[in-house]
């Protein structure tokens, strides 16, 4: 989730902050004077989607057409979960005649701050049929000890 009101989000309806999100909202990227080089402006937006479970966090993005070699995914230091990668343009022949280029090439990077309860160092993550799926095991709330005290008198 990002800092977009819901109308901005994609069709997804949501009125959740998340705070662990550092997805930045671009407010000119579907302009044609955009910043971003168009090569990469349909593919930077890989859509991923976060669950908490009672055991794990949960991430899934749809990456059709990219092989497990060509993502990375990675913790920095400060607890930021980043999933990154490239899917090249096909190499042109002078003898094809496009018709229409639609799929969308260049890198991609989304970047999630963890939170505390995330086991860092038990990341699991794999890829099947497009689905890049990463999995964060939670640390398990120790819950306080209570000890009754007896009221004399």
């Amino acid at each position: 989730m990002s800092l977009i009101p819901s109308f901005f989000n994609g069709g997804r309806r949501s009125n959740n902050f998340d705070p662990f999100s550092l997805d930045v909202w671009d407010p000119f990227k579907d302009f044609p004077f955009s910043s971003g080089s168009r090569e990469t402006s349909a593919f930077v937006n890989t859509r991923i989607d976060w669950k908490e479970t009672p055991e794990s966090h949960v991430f899934k993005a749809d990456l059709p057409g990219i092989k497990k070699e060509e993502v990375k995914v990675e913790v920095e230091d400060d607890r930021v979960l980043q999933i990154r990668g490239e899917r090249n343009r096909e190499v042109e022949d002078k003898n094809d005649t496009w018709h229409r280029v639609e799929r969308s090439s260049g890198q991609f990077m989304r970047r999630f701050r963890l939170p505390e309860n995330a086991k860092l160092d038990q990341i699991k993550a794999s890829m099947e049929n497009g689905v890049l799926t990463v999995t964060i095991p939670k640390e398990e709330i120790k819950k306080p000890d209570v000890k009754s005290i007896e009221i004399s008198g």
